[in-house]
């Protein structure tokens, strides 16, 4: 990169990506997408041990801490999936040239 003064502005000429530099930020993608799913699944696992201790304590029915825990795993898998199609979408993207 060289840059250019025009007097106020200073431009930056940015050369174009190559291919394989479009792969390595694809992996990126990839590797930002799983710690967001990890993340997903962690707060998840953390809820589903919060509704099962409460039940244990008595402070929530059975029911009550099934039915959470099967919320909790609907919003998982909802956000999961959002982060894949992002994670798609993004990879297109990327290697679309």
């Amino acid at each position: 990169m060289n840059p250019n003064s025009d007097g106020s502005v200073i431009r930056l000429i940015v050369p174009p990506l190559t291919q394989e530099r479009r792969k390595e930020f694809v992996k990126s993608v990839k590797a930002i997408a799983e710690n967001g799913r990890v993340a997903v699944r962690n707060i998840r696992r953390d809820a589903i041990d919060k509704y099962k201790k409460a039940e244990k304590d008595g402070d929530m029915s059975k029911d009550e801490s099934k039915t959470n825990q099967d919320a909790a795993q609907k919003l998982t898998d909802k956000y999961v999936k959002t982060i894949d199609s992002l994670a798609s979408e993004k990879e297109k993207d990327i290697l679309t040239v």
